[in-house]
């Protein structure tokens, strides 16, 4: 496993690496899994997804532009041993550990937005975020130029954030999504849930149990609208005291959009998500479930 931290010795590897195989008449597939470490399974799914390339490349950089003012970029749990052993046991070919420096050498004054998509969930809660976001992955995509990029869903915004930006800029990359993945409890895995204490945590399961209540009733009642799927998931929420919601919705996706209070789910043609964020402590999480066309969830 090679760790590199310069990107130019990064595109310079992987360019020698393609020249080999060309030579011997085949194309490298070249797999890119982006994280900002503290690696947990949840991340180690998706090595695993990716290792269907030729070569994995795994990103580790907490990226201080996606981080407002106010939120915990300082504290933001690090662990680079651990980060590596995971990595050499989930067989990564190389990993890329820059430094601030490396990334951002002089102050950036180019940045991707994408417009709409950004304007609500956590976009509408952490302004500048997904400008940091979509900048940094596509740096990475210009440093790596991988065949496919692999993001779980736990993150559904950035997930169609990111498509938009790949289709609208004719990015040569095939996005991933790959599912969120819990814990035995139910919680979804998250490099913040190191912040939590017993308690916190205890109550937080409160996400994915109103989620996979959401998904019960939209099972057996299929008339049920967007706003009493939301009425629920803001009542079995709100009844934990240490929950303070951020934001509940449901909403289209991958378009973002609102639905009418009124529509049915079952009438609605497209693909639909209820989407959370709340903090407990000083602590924010956030989860989801995505309804598929006929009210079938994909990742429950």
């Amino acid at each position: 496993m090679m760790i590199i931290k310069e990107p130019k010795e990064l595109q310079q590897e992987l360019k020698r690496r393609r020249f080999e195989a060309a030579k011997q008449g085949r194309e490298l597939t070249v797999g890119l899994v982006p994280t900002m470490g503290y690696l947990h399974e949840g991340h180690a799914s998706l090595i695993r997804k990716a290792r269907a390339n030729d070569v994995v490349v795994l990103s580790i950089f907490v990226n201080p532009i996606q981080f407002g003012p106010n939120e915990d970029l300082d504290r933001y749990p690090r662990d680079a041993a651990r980060d590596l052993a995971l990595a050499e046991k989930e067989c990564v070919d190389i990993v890329f550990m820059p430094e601030v420096q490396h990334m951002y050498p002089q102050p950036t004054k180019t940045k991707i937005q994408v417009e709409g998509l950004t304007s609500s969930l956590c976009g509408a809660s952490r302004p500048g975020h997904f400008d940091g976001v979509t900048t940094v992955v596509a740096k990475l995509f210009h440093i790596t130029k991988p065949d496919f990029a692999y993001f779980g869903m736990k993150d559904a915004q950035q997930v169609a954030v990111l498509s938009q930006m790949v289709a609208d800029l004719n990015m040569d990359v095939q996005l991933v999504p790959c599912p969120i993945v819990r814990e035995s409890d139910g919680m979804a895995l998250s490099s913040r849930n190191v912040y939590l204490n017993e308690e916190q945590r205890s109550q937080a399961l409160v996400l994915s149990a109103s989620l996979k209540e959401a998904y019960e009733l939209v099972q057996e009642q299929k008339s049920t609208t967007a706003a009493e799927l939301k009425k629920l998931l803001t009542e079995r929420i709100e009844a934990k005291p240490l929950a303070e919601i951020d934001y509940v919705e449901v909403l289209t996706f991958p378009e973002l959009e609102p639905i009418s209070e009124q529509t049915r789910l079952s009438d609605y043609e497209g693909d639909i998500i209820a989407a959370l964020a709340v903090k407990f402590g000083s602590t924010r999480l956030i989860d989801n479930m995505l309804f598929q066309k006929k009210d079938v969830a994909l990742h429950v």
